[in-house]
C-alpha cells in the first residue's frame, strides 16, 4: 500500500486548540494565515504528498540510491519530484525573507514537514538537513558567506549536509581528525566523513557541506573543532558555479531502512585539498554545529511521529480489509473486530496523536521566541529559549523510542503478512529504526537532558515546566469519566518532581538515569496535552458546526492514552531510582 492521507482534522485541532496557532499568527503580524492561507498551504502540501511523494516511497525502498561513475544517483522519480517540490516553493516556507524565504511561522513549517516525512521519509531527509544548515549559516556565518549560499539553500536550488562523524569518531566528536589547512585566504580540508545523509545526488547543481575539522593550532578535544562550508562546486564571484571541489562520495552504506536516502562515505582532499570557508570563529565549530543539530533533533522527533502515523494508516486499512474468523451465521469478519487488534490500533492512534501534540507545542516555542525577541523582552526570551532547549531531547528521544513500538505494532497487526515485504508494513518498521540513533542516540539525549538542561540550571527550567503542567491539570474540570485519569496525571507530575529533586541530590548518578527520566517526561508531557485536548473538546461539544464524531474520538484517544501510556511514567521512575546505583557499580567482567 502506497496511499497516504494527511490527518488534517487532528493536525488542525492541535494547531487551533492546543498550540493556539491563530494567536501566534496575530502576534507575529501574519494575520493573513488565519484568513484562509493556512488552509490552502496545508491542502496543497497534502496533495503533493499523496499524489507525488507517497507513491515513490516503496519504489525508493526497493531500488535505493546507486553509486555510479558520475557520483550518487538518487532513486527513480526523485529528481522530478524534487524539482516540483522546489518549483512550488516548499523549501523556502520558513526561510528569512531577506534571502528569498517566505518567513512563515515555524509551527506551520513543522506541520508541513510532517506531511513530507509521513509520505516519504527518505526523500524528506534532504530538505530537513538543508533547513538545519540554513539555521547554522544564518546564525554564525559571515555576511559574505550568507550572500553566497543562503538564498540558494533556502530556495532548495542547492541542498546541504552535516559532516560530523568519522570512522574512528562516532558520537565522540573530540576524536575528530579531519584537518583544515589555511591557504590563500581560505582553507584546504583533508579527511574522511561517514554516515553523511544525502552527501551526494543529481537532484541539484550543488551540495553545500558543513564540515567539522581541526586547524593546525587547534587545542585537543571538542574545544579545537572549527566549522567550514565546503561546496561540491566552487562558487564564482558572480554567483555562478565554478570548478568541482576536491570532495566526493566514495561509497554508499547498505542499510536496514531509508534505502532511498543515500548515506555516503565522503572523502575530502584526495588531491590538493577541498576548498573550505570558515563559519564563525576558529575553534567554535561545535557550538555552531549545535545550531544545526538542535534543529535536526526536533526534526528527527517529527520523523518519529510521521512514520508512526504512516504505519498506523497502513495497519488500519489492512485491519479493515483482512478477513479472519467467522460469526455464528457463517459470515467472515475483518480483524478490526478482534479486541486485541483494536487494542494495538488504539495504541498506535493515541500514541501518534500524543506525539503530534508535543511536537507542535515544541515547535511553537520557536515562534514564541521570535515574538519575544521582537518585543525586546530579554528575560522572557531567555525563559522561552530554555523551554525550547528542554523540549528538544524529549521530542527527539521519547518520540523516536515510542516510534519503535508503534511501527512494530503495525507489523504485528498484519500478522505473518507483516513480515513479508510485499505488504509494505515492514518498511515503516525498518525506516523507523534509525531514528533513536542518528542526530544523537537516545542515551545522548538522556545525558543532554540531565546534564545541559537540568543540572546546568539546578532544575530551574524543568521545575517551571512542571509548575505549568501541575497548575493546568489542577484547574481542569473534565467530569467523572476522566476523574481517575486526571488524578493519575497529577500524581505522575508530582512523582517526576520528586525524581528531579532526587537527581539534584544524587548528581553523581546522572549518567545512569537520563534515559528513564527523559522517557517519563515524554509520557507525562503528552498526557498533559492529551488531557488539555479533552478540555477543549468538551468546550466545543455544544457547537453543532463541529464534527461531533471527531470530538468523541479525541476523548476516546485521550482516555486510552492515560490508561495505557501514562502508567509508564511511574515505571520509568521506579527503574531510574532502583537501577541507577547498581548500574553505576557494575564491573565490566559482569557482562
Amino acid at each position: 500500500m502506497s496511499e497516504y492521507h494527511f490527518p488534517r482534522q487532528d493536525a488542525q485541532f492541535v494547531l487551533d486548540h492546543i498550540v493556539e496557532f491563530p494567536l501566534i499568527c496575530d502576534r507575529l503580524g501574519q494575520e493573513e494565515l488565519n484568513s484562509g492561507l493556512n488552509d490552502a498551504i496545508l491542502e496543497e502540501a497534502a496533495r503533493l504528498a499523496s499524489e507525488v511523494l507517497a507513491p515513490l516511497n516503496k519504489i525508493g525502498d526497493q531500488t535505493g540510491a546507486q553509486m555510479t561513475e558520475y557520483g550518487v544517483q538518487e532513486a527513480a522519480g526523485f529528481k522530478a519530484a524534487y524539482r516540483q517540490f522546489v518549483d512550488n516553493g516548499w523549501p523556502s516556507l520558513a526561510g528569512d525573507p531577506a534571502y528569498g524565504g517566505q518567513g512563515l511561522p515555524k509551527t506551520l513549517s513543522t506541520t508541513v514537514m510532517e506531511v513530507w516525512q509521513s509520505s516519504n521519509m527518505a526523500f524528506s531527509l534532504c530538505p530537513l538537513l538543508t533547513q538545519g544548515a540554513v539555521e547554522a549559516v544564518s546564525e554564525h556565518a559571515s555576511d559574505a558567506l550568507k550572500k553566497t549560499y543562503l538564498e540558494k539553500m533556502i530556495s532548495g536550488e542547492w541542498t546541504a549536509t552535516m559532516n560530523l562523524t568519522e570512522p574512528d569518531a562516532g558520537s565522540d566528536l573530540a576524536a575528530i581528525k579531519a584537518k583544515a589547512v589555511p591557504q590563500a585566504g581560505n582553507y584546504r580540508i583533508f579527511g574522511q566523513k561517514i554516515f553523511i545523509t544525502w552527501g551526494d545526488h543529481q537532484m541539484t547543481d550543488n551540495v553545500v557541506h558543513l564540515v567539522l575539522a581541526r586547524l593546525p593550532d587547534a587545542p585537543a578535544g571538542v574545544r579545537g573543532i572549527s566549522l567550514f562550508i565546503v561546496p561540491k562546486f566552487l562558487v564564482n564571484t558572480d554567483g555562478s558555479l565554478g570548478k568541482r571541489n576536491d570532495v566526493k562520495a566514495v561509497s554508499l552504506e547498505h542499510k536496514l531502512g531509508i534505502h532511498a536516502s543515500p548515506t555516503c562515505v565522503m572523502s575530502f582532499g584526495d588531491n590538493d585539498g577541498a576548498v573550505g570557508y570558515l563559519v564563525g570563529e576558529p575553534h567554535t565549530g561545535l557550538a555552531c554545529m549545535f545550531t544545526m543539530m538542535n534543529d535536526a533533533r526536533q526534526g528527527v522527533g517529527l520523523q518519529g511521529l510521521a512514520v508512526s502515523e504512516r504505519a498506523y494508516q497502513h495497519a488500519l486499512a489492512y485491519a479493515k480489509e483482512r478477513l479472519q474468523g467467522t460469526l455464528r451465521d457463517g459470515s467472515r469478519l475483518a480483524i478490526i473486530n478482534h479486541p486485541d487488534v483494536r487494542r494495538m490500533l488504539m495504541l498506535m492512534k493515541s500514541g501518534t496523536q500524543a506525539m503530534r501534540a508535543l511536537t507542535y507545542v515544541a515547535a511553537s516555542q520557536a515562534d514564541n521566541l521570535e515574538i519575544l525577541k521582537a518585543a525586546n523582552s530579554v528575560s522572557d526570551a531567555a525563559i522561552c529559549q530554555a523551554r525550547l532547549d528542554l523540549y528538544t531531547p524529549i521530542v527527539k528521544g521519547w518520540i523516536t523510542e515510542l516510534a519503535q513500538e508503534l511501527t512494530s505494532l503495525g507489523v504485528q497487526i498484519h500478522g505473518g503478512m507483516g513480515f513479508i515485504e510485499e505488504t509494505g508494513a515492514a518498511q515503516h518498521f525498518r525506516d523507523a529504526r534509525i531514528l533513536p540513533i542518528y542526530e544523537g542516540t537516545t542515551g545522548i539525549q538522556g545525558l543532554d537532558l540531565v546534564g545541559r538542561k537540568i543540572l546546568a540550571d539546578n532544575g530551574q527550567s524543568l521545575f517551571a515546566l512542571l509548575d505549568e503542567i501541575g497548575s493546568e491539570l489542577a484547574s481542569l474540570e473534565l467530569g467523572e469519566i476522566f476523574a481517575q485519569d486526571l488524578s493519575n496525571a497529577i500524581e505522575a507530575e508530582q512523582s517526576v518532581r520528586d525524581a528531579v529533586d532526587w537527581l539534584l541530590s544524587h548528581k553523581e548518578e546522572a549518567p545512569a538515569i537520563g534515559v528513564n527520566l527523559m522517557m517519563s517526561l515524554g509520557y507525562l508531557c503528552a498526557a498533559w496535552l492529551m488531557l488539555r485536548s479533552v478540555g477543549k473538546v468538551q468546550t466545543l461539544s455544544d457547537d453543532t458546526d463541529v464534527d461531533q464524531v471527531f470530538l468523541e474520538s479525541k476523548q476516546v484517544s485521550a482516555r486510552f492514552y492515560c490508561e495505557h501510556f501514562l502508567p509508564r511514567v511511574t515505571m520509568h521512575l521506579l527503574t531510574m531510582k532502583a537501577g541507577s546505583a547498581s548500574m553505576m557499580a557494575l564491573d565490566i567482567e559482569q557482562f
